[in-house]
């Protein structure tokens, strides 16, 4: 008879579900061992799987960035990359959560995939695909006002010209703002090799060290041409290869066969990741830091920003000496 952690191991490497429910397929053995909460987190999977190709940045208009002088217009692979590290440094700067700062690059290269837009717009484009994705997964209370982002980003357009832009954005991706992501479906993985499971190691598996190490990749323009899914396992597979964690390597494959991902491209991606984490400090990825960035400015930039957090001054107490009630 298996043990517990077998059979919800077993369950899910033979088990897979058709979206929305519309099929079943049992591959090998009964999974009658799954629990709700695998069979929930797949079925989540299956939902953002069938939905990922709606979201995907139009490969052809990504190369134009490539070759740019080629096809008539400024826009490079590098003005790309600058733009999205000023993003992560502004996300840092608001202490903004992950979700934010990846799907703005999500939304961003969705735009550039549709649009040939030029290097003087690209500010622009870049703080409405931010701001946008600000609203869409931050808290109303977190919001700073749109003026408030032109100044500390230093970009040199109105707050009108910021809603129009907003606007066009909009149009363009017919109004399709938060879909799957690249860090929803490793969370998404994450927890399914945690479940499934039964080694005490896989808390070597640590979601934070991987979240800033596919934060490393979206700012590198290459990973725009891949796959979300793909990306996140291609993350995951090599933390599991670099932490000798052997024992997750068949619930990496079946991951890989249930998101009917290629073999060779797994292998392709994960080598890229490799080279692209090889680049960034080890330290700077395993201890990511979650202080805002300290900027300094000049007294002249600092009279024309407003304050970000409006303090309410409080009453003065008085010390226990000066109190005049008795005590009962």
């Amino acid at each position: 008879m298996l043990k517990t952690s077998d059979r919800r191991k077993d369950a899910f490497v033979i088990y897979r579900t058709g979206v929305w429910g519309k099929s079943r397929e049992m591959i090998g053995i009964d999974t009658q061992g799954a629990s709700s909460e695998i069979l929930a987190l797949v079925n989540q999977l299956n939902v953002q799987l069938e939905q990922e190709p709606k979201y995907q940045p139009r490969i052809n208009g990504l190369k134009v960035i490539e070759t740019p002088h080629e096809n008539g217009i400024r826009m490079t692979v590098q003005l790309r990359e600058l733009e999205v590290k000023d993003l992560l440094s502004l996300s840092q700067f608001f202490g903004f959560s992950t979700d934010a700062f990846v799907l703005a690059t999500s939304l961003l290269d969705r735009f550039l995939g549709l649009m040939k837009v030029q290097p003087k717009h690209l500010c622009c484009v870049g703080l409405c695909c931010f701001y946008l994705a600000v609203k869409a997964t931050e808290e109303e209370h977190s919001i700073p006002l749109a003026s408030d982002l032109i100044r500390i980003s230093q970009c040199r357009f109105t707050v009108s010209d910021m809603m129009r832009m907003e606007n066009i954005i909009l149009e363009k991706l017919h109004w399709k703002v938060k879909g799957p992501t690249v860090l929803n479906f490793l969370r998404l993985y994450h927890k399914l090799i945690l479940n499934c499971s039964s080694s005490e190691r896989d808390k070597m598996l640590n979601l934070e060290r991987l979240e800033s190490q596919l934060k490393a990749c979206n700012c590198r323009f290459i990973f725009s041409k891949t796959k979300g899914s793909i990306l996140a396992l291609s993350v995951l597979a090599l933390e599991v290869q670099t932490q000798k964690l052997h024992e997750l390597t068949e619930t990496i494959e079946s991951l890989r066969q249930h998101s009917k991902i290629n073999d060779h491209d797994l292998l392709h991606w994960r080598a890229r990741v490799a080279e692209c984490l090889a680049e960034y400090s080890s330290s700077r990825c395993s201890r990511p830091s979650h202080k805002k960035l300290k900027w300094i400015v000049s007294r002249r930039t600092s009279r024309q920003l407003q304050s970000y957090h409006h303090i309410t001054p409080l009453p003065t107490i008085p010390e226990a000496s000066t109190c005049t009630e008795r005590e009962p």
